[in-house]
């Protein structure tokens, strides 16, 4: 295993972390009891096989169902001077509440401390808001880490590129979680702002968000030979020193080995990624054009700017990689979660969008001609049955 520094914290960090939303039995609480035993040695034997191969940044959240209940009877076995524990507790209105349920995480956790804990999902303003106004979430964390129940401070984020920037600005957390890899770099600016400030950075769900590459299209399994997708995408994101580490979440302890193989590749970056990155770069032209290509997410507005809500970014984007990359799966996924995933993945799809005069909204885009007949015909392409998130199945 390689390590970097973990910005402020100082922690020395495995550059492939143990995620915890995948083994768990449940996206429920549930008593313990209930719990099937097969399901609890899957999850102890992924996490031993984690410690196996240096991986000893274990994350999970209190939003995560029965993972933290389940870890509690494995973390304390384990030599805890070795682990970084992280679980995360979601900003609330009612800082007291904050607090309860982050009693709920160490009891379940059966630990003492956590070395960190995350904000969990500050997506939109009002969230920020009861994050950091005096008396909120933060500063309850804060009296956490000054009693010794936690040693760090951070935040997790789905949110768009501004409301992130707005966050790492405060200066008031030792590290961020948030979504960035090859195919949906938006967050660039967020991970140097980060930098700037010496935090952590930790990307979130790089082999599901970056395209369920554990279940590639053949098209993306050609471009990117003689690595597998997971692996390029791997090496693609540690190739920037301003990322520390990539979240694996794990459902069972052979899911570590793909991305293991990037390891002994990481000094060779700067050889191996390049063809692959034209590959990629030529295929997405020959398919989209390179105008689109190069211009088609210049002033496209926020849902919260349009009619109906729609979510036009997120849309196009689905439809490049439907396109571009035969990734129509993960596509047909993502875009079905519109208008179900609340702040976690906001704005609608393009269902309603004949009826809608969008003009005005497109106004600084220059396909504002084309993008409502491209809207209707990603629908026509992605529209199906209504996904959820994992934690509300």
């Amino acid at each position: 295993m390689q390590y970097r520094r973990f910005g402020r914290t100082e922690l020395q960090m495995p550059v492939f972390s143990c995620g915890g939303m995948r083994y768990q039995h449940s996206w429920k609480d549930v008593p313990g009891w209930s719990i099937p035993n097969d399901r609890q040695k899957n999850l102890e034997a992924t996490i031993r096989r984690s410690l196996e191969v240096g991986i000893n940044h274990i994350e999970t959240a209190r939003g995560y169902g029965s993972s933290e209940l389940q870890l509690g009877r494995i973390l304390p076995k384990l030599p805890r001077e070795q682990l970084v524990v992280q679980t995360k507790v979601s900003p609330c209105e009612d800082p007291k509440e904050f607090r309860r349920t982050f009693d709920q995480s160490l009891s379940n956790l059966r630990l003492d401390h956590v070395d960190l804990l995350g904000l969990h999902g500050i997506n939109t303003p009002e969230l920020l808001h009861q994050s950091i106004r005096p008396g909120g979430c933060l500063d309850v964390a804060r009296q956490l880490q000054q009693q010794g129940k936690v040693r760090f401070i951070g935040f997790s984020t789905h949110a768009p590129t501004d409301i992130i920037l707005r966050t790492v600005e405060t200066n008031q957390f030792d590290y961020i979680n948030l979504h960035w890899y090859y195919i949906n770099q938006i967050n660039w600016a967020a991970i140097e702002a980060a930098t700037e400030r010496d935090m952590g950075v930790f990307i979130i769900s790089p082999s599901d968000k970056g395209g369920m590459l554990y279940q590639p299209s053949p098209k993306l399994v050609e471009l990117c030979a003689p690595l597998s997708p997971m692996v390029f995408n791997d090496l693609f994101c540690l190739s920037h020193p301003q990322v520390h580490t990539l979240s694996i979440g794990a459902a069972r302890p052979q899911d570590f080995d793909e991305h293991l193989k990037a390891l002994p590749l990481l000094d060779q970056t700067d050889t191996v990624l390049p063809p692959i990155l034209k590959r990629l770069e030529n295929e997405a032209i020959a398919r989209l054009g390179e105008t689109w290509y190069k211009t088609w997410h210049i002033g496209l507005p926020k849902p919260e700017e349009t009619p109906g809500g729609i979510n036009i970014r997120s849309i196009l984007w689905l439809r490049n990689l439907a396109i571009a990359y035969d990734l129509v799966d993960f596509a047909q996924t993502r875009y079905n979660m519109l208008g179900n995933a609340s702040h976690w993945f906001p704005g609608n799809k393009a269902d309603r969008v004949k009826s809608l005069d969008l003009r005005q909204c497109l106004s600084q885009s220059p396909h504002a001609d084309k993008i409502p007949a491209l809207l209707e015909e990603t629908h026509q392409l992605l529209g199906g049955k209504t996904v959820q998130r994992l934690s509300q199945q």
